[in-house]
């Protein structure tokens, strides 16, 4: 399967705002750690496979522990989760499924006990900015390039795309 749009190609300016969003996010107060998990974890539940591929290696590059990748899915039922971890990976999930539940309060109290009101800015910014990444992507069938030299120079989701199958949404 090819993909529908390059869309890079065609509008090279068109995520230009979404590359700031991930400058933003990139120097902001969160660990890059927490921010990959937050990443990789939206991308399960949106079925991104381009965005998990690149977050999987940019996680064990940052130095996530394999037993958190591994279990990530079902991280709610996993020992291998700060508190810390568990109330981000709450609201990513929260964020990222919006019209299911409208974030409830105790996604919300369990977030506050957790974070600084600037990181849960922060939170949020990277929830919306993987989750635009996501839709983009896979709306425009963009393939993952499994850690091939265009990709992992920049590792930027706005690298070309190559003919692959569909993601397959993996959900929790």
């Amino acid at each position: 399967m090819t993909a529908r749009i390059e869309y890079e190609k065609v509008a090279p300016d068109a995520t230009r705002g979404l590359t700031e969003l991930q400058r933003f996010v990139r120097a902001g107060t969160l660990p890059p750690a927490l921010v990959e998990l937050v990443m990789l974890r939206a991308s399960q539940i949106n079925g991104c496979a381009y965005c998990l591929d690149i977050h999987a290696r940019r996680a064990r590059r940052v130095g996530v522990p394999q037993g958190q990748l591994d279990t990530l899915p079902s991280w709610s039922y996993s020992p291998a989760f700060s508190e810390r971890e568990r109330a981000a990976l709450a609201w990513t999930e929260s964020l990222t499924r919006v019209s299911v539940d409208q974030v409830p309060d105790s996604v919300w109290d369990r977030v506050k006990l957790q974070f600084s009101e600037r990181e849960i800015i922060d939170l949020s910014i990277a929830i919306v900015e993987i989750n635009s990444w996501n839709r983009l992507l896979i709306a425009f069938r963009t393939p993952p390039t499994f850690g091939t030299p265009q990709n992992a120079a920049s590792e930027t989701p706005a690298a070309p795309a190559r003919s692959a199958p569909p993601a397959v949404p993996t959900g929790q």
